[in-house]
């Protein structure tokens, strides 16, 4: 697997990065004091969000796998890819079909590095990785077109990536471009921050980030719900990422504070 387009800005470890941020939540080694300082700070406001970032993975792996078995898609684009942290994604899927294709898309020099060093696929199937902005969908639907039938359904995975893009800079008209461009049979994996379960906490950890030079936007249930207009939502609907078709007991002790859902494009 190689990157189709170049590394778009230099690698700048002075300010914290979420995608670093949150290697650090998930126990990785990819990131740097300025990441770690800011976790720590996210993590003593609140004690949940490493616990988050772990829910939030294995609902990305549950509805991945989902997907690929009950759903019969063989084609990924996962925009937001963050540092990889095994499984990733395409190791689901593929685990599952074997020739599934996965599109892997981010703008961050370390995930690139990383992503160019780490995400092998299947003989069978293709892993690619786009070096690309999210806010420019129309740029990426180009560039995966080169790897993706979008004329066949494929499953479009937004994972913690839309709590760090707010309404007027564009997060709906993303999303709807997205969509569209899909074909029937396509879904929407969607996860995202909400301080429905825990206002107080959310409220501290926005804070922390903005100081950090991080824009971070928190949801209610309502306004996920309307990133999934026209679509059909899957059971079990819009809710807290640890509750998404779990069968671990412990994930209904107490919600953690992202929502995630899946839509059907009929």
């Amino acid at each position: 697997m190689t990157g189709t387009e170049p590394a778009a800005q230099a690698l700048d470890t002075t300010r914290p990065h979420p995608a670093r941020v949150y290697d650090w939540f998930l126990g990785g080694k990819d990131n740097y004091p300025v990441d770690e300082q800011l976790g720590r700070q996210i993590a003593a406001i609140d004690g949940g969000a490493p616990r988050a970032a772990l829910a939030n993975r294995a609902f990305m792996r549950r509805a991945t796998r989902a997907l690929a078995g009950d759903s019969g898609i063989r084609q990924f684009l996962d925009i937001g890819t963050g540092i990889p942290t095994e499984p990733n994604l395409h190791q689901i899927a593929q685990s599952v079909a074997p020739d599934a294709r996965v599109v892997y898309v981010d703008n961050d020099p370390i995930v690139l590095a990383h992503a160019q060093a780490l995400l092998r696929g299947t003989p069978q199937g293709v892993t690619e990785y786009l070096q690309a902005d999210a806010r420019d969908p129309r740029a990426i639907l180009e560039q995966a077109s080169r790897v993706l039938d979008l004329d066949r359904p494929v499953a479009l995975s937004l994972i913690a990536l839309l709590h760090f893009v707010a309404d007027e800079d564009g997060a709906h008209d993303l999303v709807r471009t997205l969509v569209d461009a899909l074909a029937p049979g396509s879904c929407l994996v969607l996860s995202m921050m909400t301080a429905d379960f825990e206002p107080e906490n959310v409220q501290r950890g926005i804070a922390a980030y903005a100081a950090g030079g991080v824009t971070l936007v928190a949801r209610s249930r309502a306004e996920v719900g309307v990133f999934f207009e026209g679509l059909e939502l899957l059971p079990p609907g819009i809710v807290s990422v640890a509750r998404w078709r779990s069968k671990d007991a412990s994930d209904d002790a107490a919600p953690v504070s992202l929502y995630g859902a899946v839509g059907l494009k009929r």
